[in-house]
C-alpha cells in the first residue's frame, strides 16, 4: 500500500493511501462519528458544540476520512458530521465522507434492510442530513438476508450512477456473502464494493480466517471498526468502567471477560515502548498489509492526539508475536 504525501491541507505528517484499488485517497485514520449525535439518546454522544473541537483537531492532524451512519443517534450524527465537515474544511473535495445503510429509521415494515426502496430513501435522507449532494463511500451496514442481493447490488449501482456515492462499500458478514455479492455485481457488470468494514482487533481476530485474504485478493480496503475493543484495549482490564462501557450491550456480547492476558500483553508492550496502550492496538492493526485505515472513536480530543500519534509506533516482531500469542479462537461476532 504505497503512501503519498500530505495534502497542502495540513503540515502533519500523516499518511495517505490509495482506498483498495481506487483513485481515491485516503488519510490512514477514519474518524468515526458514531460518539457525535443527542446526548439524550445516549449520554454519552456529545452535540454539536462538543464535538466540534475532535473534528478541528482531526483535521488539524491531516485526518481527511470521516465515517458514520444514518442510525447513529437517529441520524444525529449525520447532521453533525455535515456541518462540522463543511465549517472546517474549504471545499468538498478535501475530505472523504462514508455513511451507511441497513439498519431501521422508523417504525414501518419498510424502514430497514437493503431492498429498493430503502436504499434510495435511505440515501437521499442521509444526503439531506449531510449537506451535500454525494458521499464518497456509501456502505450496507450488515448483510440482509430477506432481500435478494441481485436488488441490493442493482440499487447500489443506481446510486453510484445516479451520482449520489462515488464507491460503495460493505461491513461485518461472511465471506461467503461478500463474495457472493462481488459475483453478483461483477456478472451484471454492476458497481462492486470497494471497501470491507469488519470487526478487527486484538480481541477478535476471526477475521483473519477468511475475509482478510479475500480482501487482499480482491483489491478491497480493510477499514475496521472497534480498533480498541470499545475501549477495551485501551485501558487495563481492572480500570474503572466508563459512562459508555456501562451502557453497551452490544459491546458487552462481542468480547469475552476471560482475555485480560491479552489485555495484559498490550500493557506490557506498551510500558517497553513508552506509549499508550491505544496507540499500541493501533499500531497493531496498522501493521497489517491488507489494512486501509481503522475507524476510531473519540469521546475525548486526546483520543484523536493518541491515534495519530500510533502511526509513529513500529512494532517488531517480537512485539507482535507477544501481543498474538494469548487469543484464543471464539464465535463469529458482531455480523448483528
Amino acid at each position: 500500500m504505497d503512501s503519498v504525501a500530505p495534502t497542502a491541507l495540513t503540515e502533519a505528517m500523516v499518511e495517505y493511501v490509495r482506498l483498495g484499488t481506487t483513485g481515491l485517497e485516503v488519510s490512514r485514520l477514519c474518524l468515526g462519528m458514531m460518539s457525535f449525535g443527542d446526548p439524550s439518546i445516549r449520554e454519552w454522544s456529545l452535540d454539536l458544540d462538543d464535538a466540534r473541537p475532535f473534528v478541528q483537531a482531526a483535521a488539524d492532524a491531516g485526518i481527511t476520512f470521516y465515517d458514520t451512519a444514518d442510525m447513529y443517534s437517529r441520524g444525529a450524527s449525520e447532521e453533525i458530521t455535515g456541518r462540522l465537515l463543511a465549517e472546517t474544511f474549504r471545499q468538498r473535495s478535501d475530505y472523504v465522507l462514508a455513511t451507511k445503510v441497513f439498519n431501521p429509521m422508523g417504525d414501518g415494515p419498510n424502514d430497514g434492510g437493503l431492498s429498493r426502496g430503502h436504499i434510495m430513501d435511505g440515501i437521499d435522507a442521509s444526503l439531506r442530513r449531510l449537506g451535500v449532494d454525494h458521499v464518497d463511500l456509501y456502505q450496507v451496514h450488515r448483510w440482509d438476508p430477506e432481500t435478494p442481493i441481485t436488488e441490493t447490488m442493482e440499487t447500489l449501482h443506481d446510486v453510484v450512477k445516479a451520482g449520489k456515492a462515488r464507491y460503495i462499500g460493505a461491513s461485518s458478514m461472511h465471506a461467503w456473502q461478500f463474495a457472493k455479492a462481488q459475483r453478483v455485481a461483477a456478472l451484471n457488470g454492476w458497481t462492486e464494493f470497494v471497501t470491507m468494514q469488519d470487526h478487527l482487533n486484538l480481541l477478535y481476530r476471526e477475521e483473519e480466517r477468511e475475509m482478510l485474504p479475500q480482501c487482499a485478493d480482491m483489491g478491497v480496503g480493510v477499514l475496521p471498526w472497534s480498533p480498541l475493543a470499545r475501549g477495551r484495549l485501551a485501558r487495563p482490564a481492572d480500570a474503572d468502567t466508563t459512562a459508555r462501557s456501562e451502557s453497551d450491550p452490544f459491546g458487552d456480547a462481542l468480547y469475552d471477560q476471560a482475555a485480560t492476558d491479552v489485555i495484559e500483553a498490550v500493557g506490557t508492550v506498551a510500558d517497553a515502548h513508552g506509549v499508550s496502550r491505544a496507540q499500541v492496538a493501533l499500531a497493531w492493526l496498522l501493521a497489517k498489509p491488507e489494512v486501509t485505515a481503522p475507524i476510531f472513536g473519540a469521546t475525548k480530543v486526546d483520543h484523536v492526539h493518541d491515534a495519530v500519534a500510533a502511526l509513529d509506533v513500529t512494532l517488531s516482531d517480537d512485539d507482535l508475536a507477544a501481543l498474538e500469542a494469548p487469543y484464543r479462537p471464539m464465535p463469529v461476532r458482531g455480523h448483528e
